[in-house]
């Protein structure tokens, strides 16, 4: 019998399809251009264009409004979607945790509509073993409210002013990989990292951002046709396809007047 795999998923928030510099993007983003480098990039996929849906079927394999979050996580009960992961799906955590992976969370949750009282849907709840993040959805890089560890509210840690949400997402996926290979290297792990960024308010560091000053500047139509140039280039894209045209409703990005 073959040896089961360690699972690592990773999940950006709110991300387009060309953002990062696999796909064409302007961001630098070295360390996933080489895992996709040395793994498979989907040129045909789909996903919700909002952070709960996509959460929902990433984590279940349904689509969005089977599993009762065909929106976001508002209770819209009787006329809409209760906003809440039902309990007529499984989690992926739910099933391999069946199968003898030990399973951990890093990250944003919200696939749930009480985040502070009713736990019953937190991730403790639906198969993870060991969870840090956060339970609701947009939030502050630097100072998030319902910041939790396996139930326990942590907020005071994002006190620290050195604290960044980012950070700590990944510091702790990284703490949980270690711990289980010092405990348990006998069974797989699945660490599910999900990140809130670059779901607004998108903050960053100064440092950061000035890293980045300038690169912009051109605006959002000649981004796109730069962008669309570089994912020919990549063969992510048949040269045939054509740019859709621009939203006329939104002025040229020189004529702006809030920029």
């Amino acid at each position: 019998m073959n040896k089961k795999p360690n699972i690592v998923l990773i999940l950006n928030d709110d991300m387009g399809y060309s953002d990062i510099g696999c796909y064409g993007g302007e961001v630098q983003t070295p360390v996933l251009d080489k895992l996709a480098d040395d793994g498979l990039r989907f040129t045909q996929f789909y996903n919700s264009p909002r952070c709960s849906p996509t959460r929902a079927s990433l984590l279940t394999g349904l689509h969005p409004h089977q599993t009762g979050i065909g929106i976001l996580t508002e209770n819209q009960l009787p006329d809409g979607y209760p906003g809440d992961l039902n309990r007529e799906c499984v989690t992926i955590a739910e099933v391999l945790k069946g199968n003898g992976y030990s399973t951990y969370m890093s990250g944003k949750w919200h696939v749930c509509n009480d985040c502070f009282e009713n736990k019953s849907n937190w991730p403790n709840q639906r198969g993870f073993d060991e969870f840090y993040g956060i339970i609701n959805g947009g939030n502050s890089y630097y100072n998030p409210i319902t910041l939790t560890k396996n139930d326990k509210n942590v907020e005071r840690e994002a006190q620290d002013p050195d604290y960044y949400l980012t950070d700590a997402v990944s510091d702790n996926a990284v703490k949980y990989i270690n711990n289980h290979r010092d405990k348990n290297n006998s069974n797989p792990f699945f660490m599910y990292v999900a990140y809130t960024a670059p779901h607004w308010p998108l903050h960053a560091f100064e440092e950061d951002i000035d890293k980045y000053k300038g690169r912009f500047d051109k605006g959002w139509d000649e981004l796109r046709k730069e962008r669309r140039k570089r994912m020919i280039s990549m063969g992510l894209i048949n040269p045939e396809w054509q740019l859709t045209q621009r939203d006329e409703t939104q002025p040229p990005w020189n004529g702006a007047e809030h920029k």
